[in-house]
């Protein structure tokens, strides 16, 4: 009876993580894959960034909006990766409880500032070549600043209500998180109490960004997909413009699907192995912040010719002399 009494009133203040439980003796050849994978949405999307800084041409709204994208995609992978190479490498899991609310909400405010911009620039494009005439007048500075205050303000807000909720809860049985960082329900599933408020705002989440964001994204594409079909460009524009339309369709898609997957497994109870749940969830962050600069850097002219400009300009700083003499 006594001891029943203080398991109810006693709650962890550290947890342990255990994101790959089959993979224990292979964890540290784990860390070569991830590790690879953080510094390449480091050094992309921060060349990215750069380029974009640099070129005086590219400071309209669009490349302002990938550039933000770009600085979230850092933030995001750097808030999780990091820590979890640590655990990997030299068994530093344990996280305390104040230490894995911050991280839960930076990972998941980031996530969904990021679902957020993919939106204002499915919309910006939209704007752009559906109401060309009217591009200027609405898509200006003020509106930018709209926009990122909108992100800040729906994303802030409803994670910080996301890891409130999640904070008032005791932990009386288990301190090990069956994840590589502290995501929501992998925390919340832990709890001695009643965790249907928990659920009830991780399904809210998801009606509000996915639910939102997903239509509003797929239908801006298909209106630019409806009109460069009327319109009379030549056949390879056309190709071009479907290409690029079903590049970054594919990329948004797979982003909302499998954060949906990593959400909705625990509020649904669908059985998904530790292994394949961890992975995934991992790939819902690095994904995105892999790709990204491809997607919207190398593949987009305007970027690739400001890269090339920057690197002639420095080849030539290089190889010519304060007096203007070649150096040998």
């Amino acid at each position: 009876m006594l001891e029943a009494s203080l398991s109810r009133n006693f709650s962890h203040s550290t947890f342990v993580f255990r994101g790959f439980p089959e993979l224990q003796k292979q964890r540290r050849l784990l860390a070569l894959p991830f590790s690879a994978s953080y510094l390449s949405a480091l050094l992309g999307n921060s060349l990215l960034v750069y380029v974009i800084r640099s070129v005086e041409s590219l400071h309209s709204p669009m490349y302002l909006l990938i550039c933000t994208l770009c600085v979230v995609d850092v933030l995001v992978v750097t808030t999780i990766v990091p820590n979890m190479l640590l655990g990997l490498l030299f068994d530093r899991d344990e996280i305390s409880l104040a230490g894995c609310l911050t991280q839960m909400f930076f990972t998941h405010f980031l996530s969904s500032l990021e679902s957020t911009l993919l939106l204002a620039m499915a919309l910006d494009r939209y704007v752009a070549i559906c109401q060309p005439l009217r591009y200027a007048k609405i898509i200006d500075s003020s509106m930018f600043a709209k926009l990122l205050l909108f992100a800040l303000v729906r994303s802030g807000s409803i994670m910080a209500t996301l890891v409130g909720l999640a904070g008032s809860l005791r932990f009386c049985g288990s301190n090990t998180i069956q994840h590589c960082y502290c995501d929501h329900m992998a925390l919340v599933s832990l709890a001695c109490d009643s965790t249907e408020r928990n659920s009830a705002i991780g399904l809210a989440v998801i009606v509000c960004f996915v639910g939102v964001d997903i239509p509003l994204i797929f239908f801006s594409y298909m209106k630019i997909l409806s009109v460069v079909s009327r319109a009379a460009v030549a056949s390879e524009d056309r190709w071009k413009a479907f290409h690029t339309c079903g590049t970054h369709l594919i990329v948004m898609m797979c982003f909302y699907l499998v954060g949906s997957v990593t959400f909705l497994s625990h509020n649904l109870n669908i059985p998904i192995a530790t292994d394949i749940n961890t992975f995934l969830g991992l790939m819902y962050i690095l994904f995105p912040a892999t790709v990204n600069p491809i997607i919207y850097g190398v593949r987009t002219k305007e970027i690739r010719n400001g890269f090339l400009r920057i690197f002639k300009l420095k080849t030539v700083t290089v190889k010519v002399s304060p007096a203007g003499k070649e150096q040998r």
